[in-house]
């Protein structure tokens, strides 16, 4: 997907401060029953379509109002996930502001799992 100039600088800035992981990792620790929390923060109608197995759903537009009802631990580990890793992102940096602490961003995102031919799920 082609995104926008300055939005795409403001995530590579970003990406600076985020850790990030790859999708073979993260398929590594489902397998492995190692799975962090999971957070997909897509657009709803995205999530409904469907995602990766063993994710929680908390929008991007949305995240920082609700994060600390479902996760009030700030040490918690999260991997993040999007479309394809700029959503995720922002939000890992937002969270970090708020004090989270191991937050992760998923490179590649949802389509990059997509295209690894790894599961995905519809609830």
């Amino acid at each position: 997907m082609q995104h926008n100039p300055s939005f795409e600088k403001l995530c590579e800035s970003a990406r600076e401060n985020v850790k990030e992981i790859d999708i073979v990792q993260v398929n590594h620790l489902m397998q492995n029953n190692q799975m962090p929390l999971f957070i997909d923060v897509r657009e709803d109608s995205e999530w409904q379509n469907d995602h990766l197995p063993h994710a929680k759903h908390i929008g991007r537009g949305v995240i920082e109002r609700d994060i600390e009802t479902l996760v009030p631990d700030k040490n918690t580990t999260i991997i993040l996930y999007c479309g394809g890793g700029y959503r995720s992102i922002l939000a890992a940096e937002s969270l970090q502001k708020m004090g989270y602490k191991n937050v992760i961003s998923m490179a590649g995102g949802y389509r990059g799992w997509k295209e690894h031919g790894y599961s995905l799920v519809k609830d």
